[in-house]
């Protein structure tokens, strides 16, 4: 991989480019393949070329500099492009700078982490797939890493649907006894006890904090489903035995939401706990909730973004960049997140209209960031346990992977300023 990258920039300092044009990489609707377009602008970064992300210009597009190798692996992935002249840049500069548009410098590849397991999961994740597809490199880490510290050598971290309570997704009453549960079981108390807990919940909060403190220092942190509120659950329980004796072999505290200390969340606050054991739902952050739904029609549940302003708020723009402005909704264990338990610190990005559903949430942990999404695979409305991964060949232009792949090209802006 090195070599042949090295190979690339060879080739680029010998071949200069065609400085009377650059390559505008569409992500309107006429982009054919939207999610590998993520991926070739990361490769664009990795060869040592900046990319200009066009906020809310046709649909977020990208700009770089006229390269053949650029246009050939453009053309390999099957990504639309144009091929734009002096003139016509400078006219792209001029409707950027008179709308609610902006011009935002990608300049470096993040360093993308994954926490996930080693062993397969019996339910897949949307963003590994989003990375697989759009041909974007990452690496693994699991629990031991992150206490070792190995987050530091990162820039961006991804959560897989994790239960950072220690109570096994509260899957007991239906899948305790399948074999994938007590295999989970036996692994995460493995775990804990080579790393000196006597159990997981005291383990999955240690990584917590872990995670925590990279964000504060400056890291990414994206999650989505159950990553996101057991997330902040797990820090508003710390010193609290919230963990019934059907998962670690003692009962949990009495009025335990009563001890919750919501000054160590990132993103919620004033939350209460689900307390029985066996319903499949962790508090009610949760809307609808998963063990009492509310009636939902996939051709009718939808959610819309909102519009930001690109030159005063780039970053929720950013994070927002698609080529269309209602998405369809898709379900998890947390598939919306209650309005009135948002933290006033945090940006709402998406919503349900007419509802207390919020779907897609950004806030500032000390220098970093997190971006929460609500739902499991915004391709497939109602994810199982077992169900086949989504194909998302199937799925080129999918407006619910784009808010993924926006927050995997965040970490390498930075905010350019042009001459007027």
């Amino acid at each position: 991989m090195k070599n042949r990258i090295l190979i690339v920039l060879t080739i680029f300092f010998i071949a200069p480019p065609v400085f009377s044009q650059k390559i505008l990489i569409n992500m309107d609707l006429k982009q054919t393949d939207h999610l590998k377009a993520y991926g070739v602008a990361y490769w664009v970064l990795e060869q040592g070329v900046n990319v200009e992300w066009l906020l809310n210009y046709r649909g977020g597009s990208f700009l770089t500099d006229h390269y053949p190798e650029i246009l050939q692996i453009l053309r390999l992935r099957g990504v639309s492009f144009e091929e734009v002249s002096a003139g016509l840049i400078t006219q792209i500069y001029a409707d950027i700078e008179a709308g609610n548009m902006e011009v935002v410098l990608l300049e470096k590849t993040p360093k993308i982490v994954v926490y996930t397991p080693e062993t397969k999961q019996v339910w897949d994740d949307a963003v590994t797939m989003a990375l697989n597809y759009a041909e974007v490199p990452y690496e693994k880490v699991w629990d031991e890493e992150v206490l070792r510290g190995d987050l530091d050598k990162f820039d961006w971290l991804h959560l897989h649907h994790e239960d950072f309570t220690g109570q096994y997704g509260k899957f007991y009453a239906s899948y305790h006894n399948t074999a994938w549960y007590k295999e989970q079981e036996t692994i995460n108390e493995a775990v804990a006890a080579k790393l000196g807990f006597s159990k997981v919940s005291q383990l999955k909060l240690a990584v917590a904090k872990k995670i925590k403190s990279f964000a504060h220092a400056g890291g990414f942190v994206f999650a989505m489903c159950s990553a996101t509120d057991s997330f902040d659950i797990a820090l508003a329980a710390e010193g609290v035995d919230i963990v019934a004796a059907i998962y670690d072999g003692d009962p949990a505290q009495s009025n335990a939401t009563a001890l919750l200390n919501y000054g160590k969340t990132v993103a919620f606050n004033n939350f209460s706990l689900v307390e029985n054991p066996l319903v499949y739902e962790y508090s009610d952050i949760d809307v609808p909730s998963t063990h009492n739904p509310r009636p939902r029609d996939p051709r009718s549940d939808f959610f819309d973004l909102f519009v930001f302003s690109a030159k005063y708020d780039p970053v929720p723009t950013m994070l927002t960049q698609n080529h269309v402005s209602v998405i369809k909704g898709f379900m998890g264990q947390t598939t919306a997140f209650k309005k009135g338990l948002i933290k006033r610190s945090v940006t709402i990005m998406a919503e349900k209209p007419g509802s207390d559903e919020v779907k897609y949430i950004h806030g500032n942990i000390g220098q970093g960031t997190f971006t929460f999404y609500a739902g499991h695979d915004p391709e497939d409305y109602q994810h199982l346990v077992n169900d086949p991964p989504t194909q998302l060949v199937l799925h080129k232009n999918s407006p619910g992977y784009r808010l993924i792949l926006n927050n995997v090209l965040f970490p390498a802006a930075k905010k350019k300023k042009r001459k007027t």
